[in-house]
């Protein structure tokens, strides 16, 4: 997995190419394409046909269907904002990561007991951010983190200090590698 996870939210298949180019310029061939608009699984689809060096998954995934959808669409990987045992089920008979979020004991538990061992702590800043991710690392020392939502440039080398920390994710990379390519 890449230490930077960039979600992105493709409104227009046309914005793939711009997005995808700008986030390559800024030395990051990750991409986690957001299942919440009506062409993410074109976007997926494209993605992965144009961008072979890129990894590219599909996030906001929140069901059965819809995983089975990115994964015919070619997603390498899938997020969840929640933990769905569906989701993961497909995910393991396709030998494809899932990363779902997780923020309480109970779902990381429920997540091992899935065998899963990398969750999306998400949102961040909603349920504590760092120290929240310290603590519950203690009675689950097997288990990174990706935390999402309220990770930014003020902060992010904080996250990233912590062994536990796995990436880090967020719609800011995306903002900040378009503004670069506006700037040039």
């Amino acid at each position: 997995m890449e230490k930077f996870v960039p979600v992105v939210v493709i409104k227009e298949l046309g914005e793939t190419d711009k997005i995808l180019k700008a986030l390559k310029n800024n030395g990051i061939n990750c991409a986690e394409i957001t299942f919440r608009t009506a062409c993410a699984k074109e976007a997926i689809e494209y993605a992965v046909k144009n961008y072979p060096d890129m990894s590219i998954g599909a996030g906001t995934v929140i069901n059965a269907k819809q995983c089975k959808e990115a994964l015919k669409a070619g997603a390498q990987f899938i997020v969840s904002p929640g933990l769905s045992v569906a989701v993961a089920k497909i995910c393991k008979k396709n030998n494809i990561p899932y990363y779902p979020g997780c923020v309480t004991p109970t779902e990381i538990m429920q997540a091992i007991d899935l065998g899963i061992t990398t969750v999306k702590f998400f949102p961040a800043n909603v349920y504590g951010g760092l120290s929240a991710l310290k603590a519950l690392s203690a009675p689950f020392p097997q288990i990174k983190f990706i935390p999402t939502g309220g990770v930014d440039r003020s902060n992010i080398d904080e996250f990233l200090a912590f062994d536990k920390i796995e990436a880090i994710g967020g719609s800011f990379f995306v903002k900040e590698a378009l503004e670069k390519m506006e700037e040039k």
